[in-house]
């Protein structure tokens, strides 16, 4: 969440913002949205599934951010009016096995026929269970930044 969090501060100012965690964003896009940026964890080289949220769950120290459905399943189910503006980010550890969840979102947003405005983007933790490099904060901000400018492009 912290990487969504830093995200949105580069957005604020530029584009109206909210974070969101998945289990409570709506299945169906409200019409004032512009913008979706739409990221999580990399578990087993992709998109969170049940078992890896689980794993995930049993793993922590601290408990974990999303408890239900992830973006996998509300991708799924995920209903828009109107293309819209979208980019797509995860999380991941520095190793060449990692995977990507983020480009299993954009290519989920691409099948929803979104305007993907920026390739999809991974942020670095530094183990497992975290915490976020802090050396990715400021990157995330600036992509947040360059989102809004792009988007307003659209």
């Amino acid at each position: 969440m912290r990487i969504a969090e830093e995200v949105t501060s580069g957005l604020r100012g530029r584009i109206p913002t909210e974070v969101m965690e998945v289990g409570t964003a709506p299945t169906t896009l409200p019409d004032d949205i512009d913008l979706l940026v739409v990221g999580g964890p990399t578990h087993a080289f992709g998109m969170s599934r049940a078992s890896t949220r689980k794993s995930a769950l049993d793993q922590a120290d601290n408990g974990v951010v999303s408890k239900g459905e992830g973006v996998r399943e509300w991708l799924t189910v995920l209903r828009i009016r109107r293309p819209i503006a979208a980019a797509a980010f995860d999380t991941r550890v520095r190793t060449l096995l990692a995977g990507s969840a983020a480009k299993g979102v954009h290519k989920a947003l691409r099948r929803h026929r979104m305007v993907l405005i920026a390739p999809p983007m991974g942020f670095y933790v530094t183990a497992t269970k975290g915490p976020l490099d802090e050396a990715e904060v400021s990157r995330a901000i600036e992509w947040g930044r360059s989102l809004a400018e792009t988007a307003s492009t659209v």
